[in-house]
Order: C-alpha cells, then sequence, then structure tokens
C-alpha cells in the first residue's frame, strides 16, 4: 500500500500539502488523520496506509505547513521541543481547523469521514468533533489539552484512548472530561503516552492493537 502527496487549499486560500492513500477496492468511507507534533513523517504515513489497506481513503493534512514546510521530526528531545515550538507557539487552532477541514472536504467525496488523531493530533480530532462540519465520527488518542477543551460538545459520536501511565495527561483529567462529557467513549489502556507509536520508546503492542481493534470497530459502525 503506497500513498502519495497532495496538495489541499483552505477556504482562506492558504494550499498545504497532505500524504493520502486509496484502498485497492472501493472505499468503504474515509479517515483523516491528523499527526502528533512530529509532522507527517514516516509514522503517521504507515498509519494513513495502515487504515487504507483496511479498506478506507486516508489523508494527513500537514498542519504545520504554515508555520514552516516539510516538517518531520524524530521522536529524540530535539524533535519533541521543535515540534512543541511549532505546536503551542507559531500556529493558530483556528488555521489549523481551516486545514483539516480542506481535508474533510477532500475525503468527503470517497464516503462518510471519520477523523483520528494522535497526541496534538488527538487534541484536534477533540476540537473537530465539535466544530468541523461534514464528519460522522471521531477518535482522539492520548490528546493533550482536551481538559483546556472540556466544554467543547462534540456532535458526532467520539472515542478517545488514554494511557494510565500518562504523565502529561492525568487519569483526574481523563474522569472529568468522562463525567462532564458521557456519551463519550472513553479507553484507558495500562501504556503510557504515544503506545501507538512504534517508532518511539513508549510503544505498547499490546495496548496499540486493541485500541486499533476498538476504533476500526468504531468506524464500522458509524462509516
Amino acid at each position: 500500500m503506497m500513498g502519495e502527496v497532495t496538495t489541499l487549499t483552505a477556504a482562506d486560500g492558504f494550499t498545504l500539502d497532505a500524504y493520502m492513500s486509496q484502498p485497492a477496492d472501493e472505499p468503504k468511507g474515509s479517515l483523516v488523520v491528523i499527526q502528533e507534533i512530529f509532522g507527517v513523517n514516516s509514522h503517521i504515513r504507515d498509519v494513513v496506509d495502515g487504515y487504507a489497506s483496511d479498506g478506507y481513503f486516508v489523508i494527513a493534512p500537514a498542519i504545520f505547513d504554515r508555520a514552516e514546510r516539510g516538517v518531520e521530526l524524530g521522536y529524540d528531545q530535539e524533535g519533541v521541543q521543535k515540534g512543541l515550538q511549532l505546536a503551542r507557539g507559531e500556529l493558530d487552532q483556528e488555521k489549523i481547523l481551516l486545514d483539516v477541514q480542506s481535508a474533510i472536504n477532500h475525503a468527503a467525496q470517497f464516503g462518510k469521514v471519520g477523523v483520528v488523531g494522535y497526541c496534538f493530533g488527538g487534541l484536534m480530532t477533540w476540537v473537530c468533533a465539535a466544530r468541523a462540519e461534514n464528519v460522522a465520527c471521531c477518535a482522539g488518542y492520548y490528546g493533550g489539552g482536551i481538559i483546556n477543551a472540556i466544554d467543547l460538545v462534540p456532535r458526532v459520536p467520539t472515542m478517545l484512548h488514554f494511557g494510565n501511565l500518562d504523565k502529561g495527561i492525568p487519569l483526574s483529567d481523563v474522569e472529568q472530561v468522562g463525567a462532564r462529557h458521557p456519551d463519550v467513549e472513553i479507553h484507558i489502556y495500562d501504556a503510557d503516552h504515544g503506545f501507538n507509536c512504534d517508532h518511539r520508546a513508549s510503544y505498547d503492542e499490546a495496548a496499540a492493537k486493541l485500541a486499533r481493534q476498538r476504533s476500526l470497530a468504531f468506524f464500522a459502525l458509524n462509516l
């Protein structure tokens, strides 16, 4: 399964790159993958290709393009610092939403659209659940900062995955989100932040596999 890079145009006219991959047969729906703070790197491309092999049209917009084009960071301390600088300092969440919406609009030609995001993308998936248009469901992995956006109300079926060893997202925060939003399906794993990413030291194969099974069942139900 090999993807390709395409170009998207956001509502304000900004053009950005996106990595997309198509299934061998007719898509049974489509997914927008929102990157971690490390850019649309080899791991995110693997994720895109993986969901395409499950039968979906999949696209990952390069949401760092507004700050710096072609960002692909490693999972070392230098990569973390640069990614945080880009995500927190140089990007506007409203503009990111425009860029993600352009990917959703593109994906919509292949059927209902689900959004799935990781890390920083997990937070943006939460935002999409409340604010994006033409979305059928959202699944976020270890989205840091959702507690600060707890007042947002998802308008579509939403699933969230967290690790109980994640020092950046206390379980008390997860519990608050669950109490405020009882309709949101929340799963907690015996794992650390980034447990889905096999390029990271915190990768947890069992947690990643179970979360993926749950996400795929969720997409099958809603797409």
